[in-house]
């Protein structure tokens, strides 16, 4: 069992595998998205029981909408309703629900939805529930030099004062602590474009489980893994 005491801060997931999974059943793989997002819920709220502070997932990637239209179309009508349906159930639960990307490329009611459950949801004290959504981590990282840039070119800001701190703040994860451990499910073992910046020093874990079989008890053992290693900043 994981000491409670020393627990993550922080946990990033990337939720690998719902496609697989439906393959592997002979479902259709919006099933498996369906199946997915039920999954992610169990885990948001048990991170929230246990006394995880932030919880962020990779849900949409800028890349995926390279998907076949049938399947984008699929996952957009999921994504709206998912949001307008749990943020109701987040406010109740006392957790905060934040979104990461560019949300200007979805449909007018799917941004309302956004903005809708960040706002009912943005004064709950339990655990921030990131989701990550037409979100990519090198257009992050250029839409915070841009940022950037226009504040030097208008005087607001010297070059001496651009530092990892400013980069930082100009994130979507402003004024959030990076996370402590990533885990990818589905046996994949990269990062896909998910938070390069805020994920230099965290501890990595990849699970061979797709992404509907994941439970509380490997949510556990991920923190289990997590606490028998040493971190060490590059100090040694």
């Amino acid at each position: 069992m994981y000491n409670s005491e020393n627990l993550p801060v922080h946990i990033a997931i990337i939720m690998d595998g719902n496609r697989r999974w439906a393959r592997s059943k002979g479902k259709p793989v919006a099933f498996g998205h369906k199946e997915g997002a039920k999954t992610l819920e169990k885990i948001v709220r048990y991170a929230n029981k246990i006394g995880i502070k932030y919880l962020t997932v990779y849900a949409f990637s800028t890349e995926n909408w390279k998907r076949t239209e049938d399947e984008v179309n699929a996952l957009m009508f999921l994504l709206q309703s998912y949001i307008e349906d749990y943020s109701k159930r987040a406010d109740s639960e006392n957790i905060k629900v934040q979104f990461l990307g560019d949300i200007s490329a979805f449909s007018p009611k799917m941004q309302k939805g956004i903005i809708d459950c960040t706002n009912r949801t943005k004064n709950n004290t339990g655990i921030t529930f990131n989701i990550a959504l037409n979100y990519g981590g090198r257009a992050e990282i250029i839409k915070a030099v841009k940022e950037i840039v226009q504040e030097v070119n208008n005087n607001q800001l010297e070059l001496k004062d651009i530092n990892e701190e400013l980069i930082s703040n100009k994130l979507y994860t402003a004024g959030q602590p990076d996370p402590d451990l990533l885990i990818r499910t589905s046996g994949e073992i990269r990062l896909s474009n998910f938070l390069p910046w805020q994920l230099v020093y965290s501890e990595f874990l990849f699970i061979e489980k797709n992404w509907p079989d994941f439970n509380e008890e490997d949510l556990d053992k991920a923190i289990e893994v997590y606490q028998k290693r040493t971190r060490k900043y590059g100090a040694n």
